[in-house]
């Protein structure tokens, strides 16, 4: 909505709606229940202005509440919206591709995406994971490469530098936006070697699509023993061959023609 002085206001309800998603955004690090004194700690909200959409948000299922702690959990209504576009999206497809390649390496192969600032898993990795399945772009080699090769409408700047920021060599300045985004594309992947999980080794390649941008990221994560720099080469053979694969599997069966090719 414009007003006459031509000041942009954001339609009806849009506070409210914003402010209900951000409510579901704080339980995305996979932590305890939280109460409402703990959404509005995150929100940096008073605890009466939380509590309101987590009220209608639990009304609606996309909350549940602890009857004796009274403390908040995600409810069975966010469940059916991510199943539908996990398949939707032909995830269900990728799974068998990730768990293989898990198994021939040894080390856990997920498969990120990019959602705003952050890298989210979306198949693979452990069925259980301890941590949320966020992370921000710039502090994970997935992150990294989805960073380098963008999606239309999807670039934008870099973060400031997190205090994991990626270094090299580990000592010296963090590395700029424009140049460690060249280093990927020019070198194909992504590494991160330790400075966003302590004792993990995470080698990353895109997923491309036919425009020439990162539709995810293909993550293999195990520890520096396993991940050696002796080994580095083969793990990267072994995920470029399964990105290969996912690039194919994850296309609609119309988009695998050739954009020439007409029906017969």
């Amino acid at each position: 909505m414009t007003t006459e002085a031509g000041i942009v206001r954001p339609p009806a309800g849009a506070q409210a709606v914003r402010r209900a998603l951000d409510v579901l955004h704080c339980f995305h690090d996979n932590g305890p229940d939280l109460s409402a004194s703990d959404l509005a700690r995150r929100l940096g909200l008073s605890t009466s202005t939380a509590h309101r959409p987590a009220r209608t948000l639990l009304g609606a299922g996309f909350l549940e509440q602890d009857a004796r702690t009274a403390r908040y959990r995600l409810g069975p209504a966010t469940t059916e919206p991510g199943r539908l576009s996990y398949h939707q999206r032909g995830l269900h497809l990728a799974e068998p591709e990730l768990s293989d390649l898990a198994e021939r390496t040894g080390a856990t192969a997920d498969l990120p995406l990019r959602s705003g600032p952050h890298a989210v898993i979306v198949a693979g990795g452990p069925a259980t994971p301890r941590v949320g399945l966020r992370r921000p772009l710039h502090a994970t080699a997935p992150g990294r490469v989805l960073l380098a090769r963008p999606r239309e409408g999807e670039a934008g700047p870099w973060p400031p530098p997190a205090p994991y920021a990626l270094t090299d060599p580990p000592t010296a300045e963090p590395l700029g936006p424009a140049s460690e985004s060249a280093r990927v594309r020019e070198s194909g992947f992504a590494l991160d070697d330790g400075e966003s999980a302590h004792g993990t080794r995470t080698v990353a390649v895109p997923v491309m699509e036919r425009a020439g941008h990162a539709r995810f990221a293909l993550a293999v994560r195990a520890t520096p023993e396993l991940i050696t720099d002796a080994r580095l080469d083969w793990y990267l053979a072994q995920a470029r061959a399964c990105a290969r694969a996912l690039e194919v599997l994850l296309l609609a069966p119309a988009e695998r023609r050739d954009p020439g090719e007409r029906a017969g």
